[in-house]
């Protein structure tokens, strides 16, 4: 049941926290209901119960690894060199 609760924050953090709900389509309750929850929920429930952000799911696959690709530093940084062009 939802219960209302009262906080003190900078002027400018709320104003900075409502256009970014705004603009990710969601309430500024829902924004820091979210994050509450994912400070106490238990380990192992969190994985389960997460919501990726829209952008997060918008890298989704964006790096392909080669077959015996371990080395995650030179891979992005080949990655980045493609994406950015710089020598």
């Amino acid at each position: 049941m939802p219960t209302k609760l009262t906080l003190t924050v900078d002027q400018q953090v709320i104003e900075a926290a409502k256009k970014y709900a705004r603009d990710h389509g969601r309430s500024l309750s829902n924004l820091i209901e979210d994050y509450l929850k994912s400070l106490t929920a238990p380990q192992g429930r969190l994985k389960d119960d997460f919501e990726y952000s829209p952008i997060v799911k918008s890298l989704k696959g964006s790096v392909k690894a080669a077959d015996g690709v371990l080395d995650y530093d030179a891979l992005l940084e080949e990655e980045l060199m493609k994406k950015y062009g710089r020598n």
